[in-house]
């Protein structure tokens, strides 16, 4: 009996020394052998790193970070290069795990973890093909210029306000429709922040209450605030 309550005593010592951490991120870069991994996150305005790793043989690595609710981080490669690769996710209390590899690092990441990164995934999905039509709007627009068709050259700028608006009302549709989820507050943010008040207010009451007590969810009825004493005082 003496012997199991010294073990006890033992486990107990151990756990309470061990650091606590709300993220862990667990990162495997096949094919990087040399070169620091950077956790990052945005801090008032400003990008800034959390953690970070050097590289030297391992590709596999663990960060961490303080988190109080949901939020978006960024993973940065310094290669030694003058590129520095990144990639975003978004993260919540506990592990997230991001595979990836040195050739392709921001292109095919594979992250697992919080249910917010599904939800964006899935935003993203929809939204490169707003990104790949806007790309070949672009690219009509630079030729049309070239040869001065002002013709063309305004169908292409009806065109392109005619996708902006698609994306947004997409944007809207989609937060509305995850008002449980902090990637809701956080696109209204990141995405459609310049839309019109009304689009923004309708997101911002459509979110539970978790949600509204998150980050995103302070920031936005924050935003919105500004926006409204600003009109006010222009009346």
């Amino acid at each position: 009996m003496k012997q199991i309550a010294l073990l006890f005593l033992a486990l107990l010592i151990i756990s309470c020394g061990e650091e606590k951490h709300d993220l862990t991120v667990k990162v495997d870069v096949e094919g990087l052998k040399k070169g620091t991994i950077y956790l990052k996150k945005i801090n008032d305005t400003s990008l800034v790193t959390v953690d970070s790793v050097s590289v030297n043989g391992a590709s596999t690595l663990v960060l961490h970070s303080k988190l109080e609710s949901p939020e978006m981080y960024y993973l940065y490669l310094d290669k030694n290069s003058d590129v520095e690769d990144h990639i975003s996710f978004f993260a919540d209390k506990g592990i997230t795990e991001i595979k990836t590899s040195l050739k392709y690092f921001a292109f095919e990441p594979k992250i697992t973890g919080s249910d917010q990164q599904k939800v964006f995934e899935e935003y993203l999905k929809i939204d490169s093909r707003f990104k790949n039509e806007n790309l070949e709007i672009i690219k009509e627009s630079f030729e049309a210029q070239k040869i001065g068709d002002t013709a063309k050259l305004n169908a292409i700028q009806k065109h392109s306000n005619s996708l902006l608006k698609r994306k947004y009302l997409y944007t809207v549709n989609f937060a509305l429709n995850h008002s449980d989820s902090e990637v809701a507050p956080y696109l209204a943010l990141a995405e459609i922040y310049d839309a019109r008040l009304n689009l923004l207010d309708t997101i911002n009451n459509s979110l539970s209450p978790k949600v509204k007590a998150s980050k995103y969810g302070k920031e936005l009825e924050a935003f919105i605030a500004k926006i409204k004493a600003k009109e006010s005082q222009s009346e």
